[in-house]
């Protein structure tokens, strides 16, 4: 274990990234991984429904891929109105022998804020339009001779709490190999804003700290566990060396604040999305308060 954690980052990242994969394979594989996702999804939405009427307040608290026309008849159920839904307003699909795309644009409903709530509707929309728009366009090129090309949108509500709504968007590009993506959008219901990751602490000291708290995190997974590898600067300029000021984030259910970094950015692929959890203990100091992280 002692070879992994003093083995240059250079050599590292050039070993994993040389290992071959074969294009028809790995673009199988991941489409292939998708598609069972989705119907893990759809078979646990529907066994909620099952269970009776406490399934209405379960639609909206976890908000999986229901009709905009379905939403609207819902919120017209008093007892279920006045919450915070997540709906899918759009979906974008393309699909023949070599190219697929399923693009997902989600839309909030329901916060006070409508200034707020149109800022969230149009940022989903912008971004998720460009992206399928961007796919369309590059298929449509002679450069990709044909090559197997996929792109996969979709979101998840992770936090559904009286005060907290956390929204995860999520990414899948599939060419010669696949490259997984999130983020993370952590909505105060009650003061009806989004947060920052910098709004969360005094001052710019937290990048420094969270930083410190992370590499150790990595250190110690890699002695203790010969499957986990991470890109850790070794005096040379590759590797993970800080977290940036708007480094992607949200809140769990408990309050905790955990850093993600999207596939490939401080691990091998094959690690996927890697979190960090941050223990409250190591940032209190610098927390504007505790009223967030707790």
């Amino acid at each position: 274990m002692q070879w992994v954690l003093n083995m240059n980052i250079s050599d590292m990242k050039k070993e994993y990234e040389n290992t071959p994969i074969p294009e028809e394979l790995d673009f199988l594989v991941r489409r292939t991984l998708k598609k069972e996702n989705d119907k893990v999804k759809r078979h646990k939405w529907t066994k909620n429904i099952m269970t009776g009427v406490a399934s209405a307040a379960v639609l909206f608290v976890i908000t999986v891929n229901v009709s905009p026309a379905a939403a609207n008849a819902m919120a017209e159920v008093p007892a279920l109105g006045n919450l915070v839904k997540v709906v899918t307003f759009r979906e974008y699909t393309y699909k023949d022998g070599h190219y697929e795309a399923d693009v997902k644009v989600p839309k909030v409903t329901g916060l006070d804020n409508k200034e707020l709530e149109k800022h969230l509707n149009e940022k989903y929309l912008e971004e998720n339009t460009k992206l399928y728009k961007d796919f369309i366009k590059e298929i449509g090129t002679d450069d990709l001779n044909k090559a197997n090309l996929a792109l996969f949108t979709d979101y998840k509500v992770i936090l559904d709490t009286d005060s907290l709504l956390v929204m995860a968007n999520e990414k899948l590009e599939i060419a010669a190999s696949g490259a997984q993506s999130v983020h993370y959008d952590t909505i105060d219901k009650k003061n009806q804003l989004v947060i920052t990751l910098s709004s969360l602490f005094k001052d710019d000291s937290y990048i420094d700290v969270i930083t410190k708290n992370i590499l150790s995190q990595m250190k110690e997974q890699m002695a203790k566990d010969e499957g986990k590898t991470y890109f850790i600067a070794d005096g040379t300029e590759d590797g993970f060396k800080t977290i940036s000021a708007d480094q992607n984030f949200y809140l769990n259910k408990d309050g905790k604040l955990v850093i993600s970094f999207n596939e490939y950015d401080v691990a091998p692929g094959v690690m996927g999305i890697v979190e960090f959890v941050i223990p409250t203990e190591a940032i209190k100091d610098i927390l504007v308060s505790d009223y967030y992280v707790k």
